[in-house]
């Protein structure tokens, strides 16, 4: 596993879009997941994560600039007993309602499909941690080629944690016109044991005029006590 080639495939892209990053921390205390938002337009700009209770949603940074809510305003992060899920779009409460209704992340899934955004029509990407069973899953939906006639749901599912290490996908690959989707498997990152050292690292590895808002979350394997810290370049 090559980390630093692997690190720098996020490290100097231009336009990954959003991410998800779902792992473990070096020391093996806890379960791990990181989320941040980019934009292009003025729109998806104009916005900053907030902390509501143990869940985190999206908010116009200028509620007076806000052109379309659609897209852009929801939860990325919810907690339903054991799960903690974490997405990049209205998914997460598809995820939320079928957990509660004993069904699954894939159920849930499979009544949705990427963004309605042509010409690019952005991937759904999503994860979630089952912290009784240190297990956890990534998923992404997504076009073939740009084409909203061709659709490819894709389900990654890990059976343990492996210290220090987590698991990266995101909606783009990198810039272009139409933005081209994620295409592989989710790739290796390392982490850090300190909440901060995680947001600022992946902070960092983001293009600054891009970047709008990260978080991470640490879950305490053993207490199973949550952290919350987030980074909004809107202050």
């Amino acid at each position: 596993m090559n980390l630093k080639t692997e690190e720098n495939n996020l490290k100097y892209a231009i336009y990954p879009g959003r991410g998800i990053v779902i792992g473990m921390s070096p020391d093996e205390k806890s379960l791990i997941q990181v989320y941040w938002i980019m934009g292009r337009s003025p729109n998806s700009r104009n916005r900053i994560f907030e902390q509501d209770d143990l869940f985190v949603r999206t908010k116009a940074y200028d509620e007076s600039k806000l052109s379309d809510p659609s897209l852009i305003i929801y939860y990325p992060c919810k907690e339903y007993n054991q799960y903690h899920i974490i997405t990049n779009g209205d998914q997460t409460e598809t995820i939320y309602e079928y957990l509660k209704q004993n069904k699954s992340f894939s159920n849930a899934l499979e009544t949705r499909c990427f963004e309605p955004d042509g010409p690019n029509f952005t991937p759904r990407i999503s994860g979630i941690i089952n912290a009784d069973e240190l297990t956890y899953k990534l998923s992404i939906l997504k076009t073939i080629n740009n084409n909203e006639k061709h659709e490819i749901k894709s389900f990654f599912q890990y059976s343990s944690f492996i210290k220090g290490i987590g698991h990266c996908i995101t909606t783009y690959n990198d810039d272009g016109n139409p933005l081209p989707s994620f295409t592989g498997e989710p790739y290796a990152v390392p982490l850090y044991n300190s909440i901060k050292e995680n947001a600022n690292t992946f902070w960092d590895y983001l293009d600054d005029d891009n970047k709008v808002s990260l978080m991470v979350k640490m879950i305490d394997v053993k207490t199973k006590k949550q952290t919350i810290y987030i980074v909004n370049k809107n202050k």
